[in-house]
């Protein structure tokens, strides 16, 4: 009997201390805030896939970031803000940084994880004016902002009518929240300087009713509709304009909106229809050779693999890539590889992905460069238009990345982050 405990209390010592060397080593924590159900699930799903894969292959292919294992605890937010703003206080604890993946969620972290010391990187979605490092030391929301794909869907509107659309309806058909409200303060200042008219159509969560809001399209026959959707409301979004017969050559969604789930669900209906992006779609580049390779091959997948090269899941890998760039480039300039949340953000904000770093990272012609600055934390500011091809049933780029109206843009982005800082008693920095 003592043999026996005395082999039980040795195994157990034998765990306790190999659970202590891996949780020694796998400090580096990534939490992922995610809605693997709910209404958006079939958004959210192949976004995370595309974090976890990535995180997976670092960790197999490297061994981590400079030696040092990546944790991306889950937690599930059904993308209820509250519920969102739980999960970050349940993980706040010696994290890296936050991916809040809701505008609603982000807005209600700004605050808490400014006064945590903690990074939040909201990539191309959450509070716009966050772009100004000088007043958001702790938020980023490159490679581009919502105010720039408000202006660079009106651009693209403007090159397919020769620069004059003065007297053109435009309608904006947005998610009812935090997310889809964003781009108004930019539409309206634009309609104002280029004379088209603007038509706010808000749609309420989860967005499976909009009998009402395209019966207003069809009687008001705007030239243009913009759309700010997530999850299901870009399906039914997609499935009414079809039943309208609306050219769907002229319905542009936001990046949130262009995605295959979006689209599929319409058949050949949504042929032409359009949105933004900010990276390619497809498998053909090496880091999902490398992905293959390291994780699916090998029965680790996330899921059960199909969204594997789909735009959603694409977007997750240049997410979780960036992240893990951020903390390679701290490990650099404080030359340690056990960083702290204030090193990450040192990291963070001098991120450089230039062209040859996109290619030694695998992204090859993936996304356009980008860098971030202590004044500049929004990116490049540039996006692609893509539309769908329902006969292929594949997204196929037709812009060249290309910048918004940077005027506009910034001025709305210095004066409301000016507003931000009175308010909050936050003194400028980057002098």
């Amino acid at each position: 009997m003592r043999i026996k405990q005395l082999l039980i209390g040795i195994t157990a010592s034998v765990i306790a201390v190999s659970s202590y060397v891996e949780m020694a080593i796998a400090d580096l924590k990534f939490p992922m805030l995610v809605y693997r159900t709910g209404a958006y699930a079939p958004n959210g799903i192949p976004n995370a896939d595309g974090f976890v894969d990535y995180y997976k292959m670092i960790n197999a292919r490297d061994g981590g970031i400079g030696g040092e294992k990546i944790l991306h605890p889950e937690c599930e937010t059904g993308y209820k803000t509250q519920v969102g703003v739980e999960c970050y206080e349940k993980n706040k604890k010696d994290a890296m940084v936050f991916q809040p993946m809701s505008t609603g969620i982000t807005y209600q972290l700004i605050p808490k994880a400014t006064a945590d010391g903690v990074t939040v990187y909201s990539t191309g979605y959450g509070r716009t004016s966050a772009a100004n490092g000088k007043v958001f030391k702790w938020i980023f929301n490159a490679p581009v902002t919502y105010w720039d794909g408000a202006s660079i869907a009106v651009r693209h509107i403007l090159k397919q009518n020769l620069g004059n659309i003065k007297g053109k309806k435009i309608a904006l058909v947005y998610h009812n929240s935090a997310y889809g409200k964003e781009p108004i303060r930019t539409l309206e200042t634009l309609a104002k300087k280029h004379g088209y008219k603007l038509m706010l159509l808000p749609v309420d969560h989860p967005g499976q009713e909009q009998k009402a809001t395209w019966l207003k399209i069809r009687k008001a026959r705007p030239n243009y509709v913009l759309m700010w959707g997530w999850g299901v409301m870009n399906q039914v979004a997609v499935k009414s304009a079809a039943s309208i017969k609306f050219p769907m050559e002229n319905f542009i969604g936001i990046w949130w909106s262009g995605s295959e789930n979006d689209v599929l669900p319409a058949g050949q209906g949504a042929h032409g229809y359009k949105s933004l992006t900010f990276n390619a779609p497809g498998s053909n580049y090496q880091v999902h050779k490398d992905i293959k390779k390291y994780v699916h091959d090998k029965g680790e997948a996330s899921g059960d693999g199909s969204h594997f090269g789909t735009v959603l899941y694409n977007r997750g890998l240049f997410q979780a890539m960036v992240q893990v760039e951020a903390a390679v480039v701290a490990q650099k300039i404080h030359g340690t590889s056990k960083i702290t949340p204030a090193m990450y953000r040192d990291g963070m904000e001098n991120v450089n992905l230039s062209a040859k770093r996109l290619e030694e990272l695998g992204f090859k012609d993936f996304a356009p460069p980008f860098k971030n600055s202590c004044e500049n934390h929004g990116g490049s500011g540039l996006a692609a238009v893509q539309q769908w091809d329902a006969k292929a049933k594949k997204w196929n780029m037709i812009t060249e990345y290309m910048y918004g109206d940077s005027d506009v843009v910034q001025k709305l982005i210095a004066e409301d982050s000016s507003k931000y800082a009175a308010e909050q008693k936050i003194a400028e920095r980057c002098n």
